[in-house]
């Protein structure tokens, strides 16, 4: 491993910087690690909602991920938006080539706003990189979409299933293994409209604690205060679902 864990996040650019690459850079970037991208699709948007979509093709998602690992390597891999079924085969394909690095995968579906990021053809491919991958960080929406909480019965994944978008005022995460084994995180809602990013800010954050060593509780724990803390940091811009703060380590 690097003094400075490099980690690879495969995933979409947000114009508006709240999620996305932009998310991954900053939340890497803060924790000391390098930060290095394979971009699926460029987004236009804002706090408001997402107004434009254009897909990489799967071939240039290949490229800029090969370009990376053949020169820098990487001590982790985040994935987050794929945008089409396309891209996600061939993100499945580059994963089989890999040997002992973490894989967080978090299978985003549908943006904060609201507007749908993977139809169903692309959430039917999801199932070709989760086997593949250390850990998976679906909400509890995408957690139904995904087959619900009994497809994780024998996958040699565990899946940490976030409760953010439960209505509780106490939110709870669970990791749950193959074994039905769970560990549980709880937290209180923290009242603020500025949380778009949460799932990009927690699963890249969980890449780099991994890649600098820890172990996947430990990973998830340092990761949850992280994000709390960027809520807390919030800058206030935007009308809608504004982006997170940068909080100091």
């Amino acid at each position: 491993m690097a003094s400075c864990p490099r980690i690879l996040s495969i995933a979409g650019s947000d114009s508006g910087g709240g999620a996305g690459i932009q998310a991954d850079i900053r939340t890497i970037t803060n924790l000391g690690g390098h930060a290095m991208t394979a971009i699926t699709a460029v987004t236009a948007q804002n706090s408001a909602g997402v107004t434009a979509v254009d897909l990489m093709s799967p071939d240039m998602v290949l490229a800029q991920i090969w370009a990376v690992m053949d020169d820098f390597d990487a001590d982790a891999i985040k994935i987050g938006m794929l945008g089409s079924p396309e891209i996600a085969l061939a993100v499945a394909g580059f994963l089989k080539s890999l040997r002992n690095k973490p894989v967080v995968f978090d299978p985003v579906m549908v943006a904060t706003s609201g507007a749908t990021l993977a139809d169903d053809r692309t959430i039917a491919a999801f199932h070709k990189i989760i086997p593949l991958s250390s850990l998976v960080t679906p909400n509890l929406d995408e957690m139904e979409r995904l087959g619900g909480e009994n497809m994780i019965a024998g996958l040699p994944v565990p899946f940490l299933i976030k409760g953010g978008h439960g209505e509780d005022a106490v939110l709870v995460d669970r990791l749950i293994g193959s074994d039905g084994e769970q560990e549980r995180w709880e937290g209180s809602r923290i009242d603020t409209r500025h949380s778009h990013g949460t799932g990009c800010t927690l699963s890249a954050a969980i890449a780099t604690y991994l890649a600098s060593g820890d172990s996947i509780s430990g990973a998830i724990g340092k990761a949850r205060d992280y994000v709390r803390a960027s809520l807390k940091a919030a800058p206030g811009f935007g009308a809608g679902h504004g982006p997170m703060g940068v909080p100091k380590i």
